[in-house]
């Protein structure tokens, strides 16, 4: 066990930047300084790095899948309750969720099965029982119905993302999946603005911290905590309100569909100068959080310039075995999850 590795602060952040103790340096390029994604940055620097075999990161708004797919890693996000998050800082308690990074989605699987299952100091696991993976796991994706993203959410995805997933979707299809299409009730864009019950929960906590002008911590996370400064306790229930109101909607537009498939960000890694902290790279993963959904992000690909490309399995809540069958099926047809970055 390697110990602590780095986070943006708090984990409140998507970029993987921190910048009092250092951003973790994404392997992928060792000549220019690229987000390795967060907030579980040093996770996934690590992991991709040869360091470690896997690691642990936690997601609250995507932040065990964008370190993977900025670091051509495995990830899964799970729903809240099959891992304990016990004795790890909160930022928002209705959303947090641990999680693996690994090197293969058989590897996520082997640590997912570790650390699931109910924990007496974790109100949220009792009554979850633990699912095995691994009878399932190999069984292929022939006869699931698998929906490509809609149209509209195209837009903003680079040339090379796309076509990268686009050739994910004839992977699955080759072997058996049906592709259609689904008509979701929202934009995703829409649920990345939907931030008042991570604002509120990590305002709640860390308010204090947020408000001492002395305090070393970054402008961009300081900002992010003071934003639930002045959410009333109407706002928040209304928004949870509205929450629980989309997670019906979206099972009626589900029905009949195994997975949801989507790139899990628009791009590659960008270059730490080019990174903006108030556009965050959680458009494609945060609805997951919000609407308790598991989450599974693999390899699928290279940019021109050699930097990992990355598919995103969405999954309904505490259906990760049918999450990482998916991804097992993909990589059983693919070798991306194999590729290192060069020297390691």
């Amino acid at each position: 066990m390697l110990g602590k590795t780095h986070t943006v602060e708090f984990a409140y952040g998507g970029w993987g930047t921190n910048p009092h103790l250092g951003t973790p340096w994404n392997p992928w390029d060792l000549a220019v300084a690229r987000t390795p994604g967060g907030s579980s940055s040093g996770t996934g620097v690590a992991v991709a790095a040869r360091m470690a075999p896997w690691g642990i990161g936690t997601d609250t708004g995507g932040s065990v899948r964008l370190p993977a797919a900025f670091c051509g890693l495995t990830g899964l996000k799970v729903t809240v309750g099959r891992v304990s998050t016990h004795g790890i800082v909160p930022l928002s308690a209705t959303l947090d969720t641990p999680g693996p990074l690994a090197r293969s989605v058989a590897d996520a699987a082997l640590l997912y099965a570790a650390i699931s299952g109910p924990d007496p100091l974790d109100p949220a696991t009792r009554g979850i029982l633990p699912v095995d993976p691994f009878p399932t796991l190999n069984r292929g994706v022939r006869g699931l119905r698998l929906a490509r993203m809609p149209e509209a959410e195209r837009d903003g995805c680079s040339a090379e993302m796309l076509t990268a997933y686009d050739a994910s979707l004839d992977v699955l299809s080759g072997l058996g999946a049906e592709i259609v299409d689904v008509a979701l009730p929202f934009r995703f864009a829409d649920l990345v603005a939907m931030s008042g019950i991570t604002n509120a929960e990590a305002y709640f906590v860390n308010g204090a911290l947020a408000e001492d002008a002395a305090a070393p911590l970054g402008d961009a996370v300081r900002a992010r905590i003071l934003g639930g400064r002045t959410l009333s306790a109407q706002e928040y229930l209304a928004t949870l309100e509205r929450r629980d109101a989309l997670k019906r909607d979206l099972a009626r537009a589900w029905d009949g569909i195994d997975a949801i498939l989507t790139p899990t960000t628009e791009t590659a890694a960008v270059p730490l100068a080019e990174v903006d902290e108030l556009h965050l790279p959680s458009r494609f993963t945060r609805f997951a959080n919000l609407l308790d959904l598991c989450g599974l992000s693999l390899p699928n690909g290279v940019s021109r310039g050699g930097l990992p490309l990355s598919l995103q399995i969405v999954g309904r809540g505490y259906d990760e075995a049918l999450a990482l069958r998916i991804g097992q099926a993909f990589q059983g047809a693919t070798d991306w999850h194999l590729r290192a970055p060069s020297g390691f």
